[in-house]
Formats: C-alpha cells, structure tokens, sequence
C-alpha cells in the first residue's frame, strides 16, 4: 500500500467517525458525500487503476498471487451453536422492534454504507451492531482492499445483506421460512452477513467502465482475509451456501 493510499484512507476515515450519526440525521448525508467524493479520488489514483496502469506507476512488486482457501466449509465450520456464545457475551440483549432500537443508542451504533463496504437493502433486520463488532466489519473491509490492491484487482466493495435483527424481524422471519432459528445470533448486534456472490464496483459515476473482475475471484480474495481474521481470534463465520453468504460473529 502506498503512503498516498494509507493517507487517504486515513482522512477520511476521521471525516466520517465524526460525521456518520442516525439513519434520519443530516450527518448521515454529510458521511454519504464524503464516500461519494473519496471514491472519485481513488478512481484517479493509481490505487484503483487496472494492470495496464498500474504499471505505467511504476509499481515496483509484482501481484501477490491469489490462493482462495482449501475448503470454504472446513475453513469457516463455526455453527449457531458456538456463534450464540459469542453474541450472548458481546452483544446486547435482544432489541424488541426499531423503536426500541433507536431508545439504545448508548449500546449500538448505525452501520451505513461507507468506504469499505456497502449495506444492501435491508429486508429482515435493521443497521446497527455493538461497537466492537461494527470495528470488526470496518476492519474487514479495509484489508480486503488492501488484498485487492496488492493483488492488482480494482477495487470493490462487500456488500453487508444483514444485521441487526429484532425479535419482530425474527418472528416475520419464521412465518415464511420454518428453518430460520428463533435464538439467532443476529438479535445480539454482533453478527453480520457478508455476500460472497455480489461486488459494490468502485468507479467514477461518469468515467469509464473498470475491468471486469469475476465474482468468483472476488470471493476467494474475500476468503483470504475472513479466514486471516478468524485464524487471529476476531470472529466466528460460518459458509453458507443456501444464503450465500458468508455468516459472522464477533468474539
């Protein structure tokens, strides 16, 4: 990584700790700007160029190569059943509805699209999780940047589909799908679910298209890290395949 990269990184990082606040409040637009105007800036770096102009930087190392993990199912086997653990010790207790949610503020802070990762649509659970875990996701997205880059793929972002769930959202949950668990992890604000099959591209919104990347190159960039930071003790995850995701809890 480059100093001009960590630079910039860093920034505005600090721009938006202090800015980011509720889902409704005007601070939350000013943080969106601030992404908006940072992901411009990289596009023109030599950060987020593709191979061909990577090399004209005079990029001295070549890039690492990319490994993905042996078995997405043996390197991430960490069920509900140890997960719940986990969330029960660092979470919070279980939040009833949004309205409750917003009354806990002291506990949970909102988890919005930045510069790392990106929120979905959320169907079935609501932004929030405990501080330790919303660091844990920053940091997560951070390195996976920093694989690309070292790898020489354009940037992308992960993409968050769910978070905090209330016992409302559990229990709309279970009326269409008999298998979602009523004791979930997700009640906890200490687990995120992390696609593996869809990329935020980062791209100027009115300058060229970026190099195709395969979602499959992405995800085993994305396995590397994962698996870095639950072999280092940060998290559980557990590889699904049916929500094709990748499930994580904080420890």
């Amino acid at each position: 990584m480059t100093c001009f990269v960590s630079f910039v990184f860093g920034m505005f990082i600090v721009k938006q700790s202090r800015h980011i606040g509720s889902p409704n409040s005007d601070s939350c637009r000013v943080a969106d700007s601030v992404v908006v105007q940072n992901d411009m800036l990289h596009h023109s770096s030599c950060a987020v160029c593709d191979m061909s102009t990577q090399n004209k930087c005079n990029l001295k190392d070549k890039p690492h190569r990319i490994y993905s993990v042996s078995s997405f199912k043996n390197t991430f086997p960490d069920n509900n059943d140890v997960q719940i653990i986990s969330a029960k010790q660092n979470g919070v207790s279980p939040v009833e509805d949004r309205n409750d949610a917003e009354r806990r503020m002291k506990e949970l802070v909102f988890v919005g699209s930045n510069l790392y990762f990106y929120v979905d649509k959320l169907n079935s659970s609501i932004p929030y999780l405990v501080p330790k875990a919303s660091i844990l996701l920053q940091d997560i997205g951070k390195s996976f940047f920093d694989s690309l880059y070292v790898k020489g793929i354009p940037f992308h972002k992960i993409i968050i589909t769910s978070v905090l769930r209330t016992k409302r959202d559990i229990s709309r949950l279970r009326r269409s799908n008999l298998n979602a668990t009523e004791n979930s992890c997700h009640l906890y604000g200490t687990t995120v679910d992390i696609c593996y099959n869809r990329y935020k591209t980062v791209e100027m919104p009115e300058g060229p298209h970026r190099r195709v990347v395969s979602n499959d190159t992405l995800k085993w960039v994305l396995s590397e890290v994962l698996r870095d930071f639950r072999n280092n003790g940060r998290c559980y995850i557990k590889y699904e395949v049916k929500q094709g995701c990748f499930h994580l809890t904080v420890k």
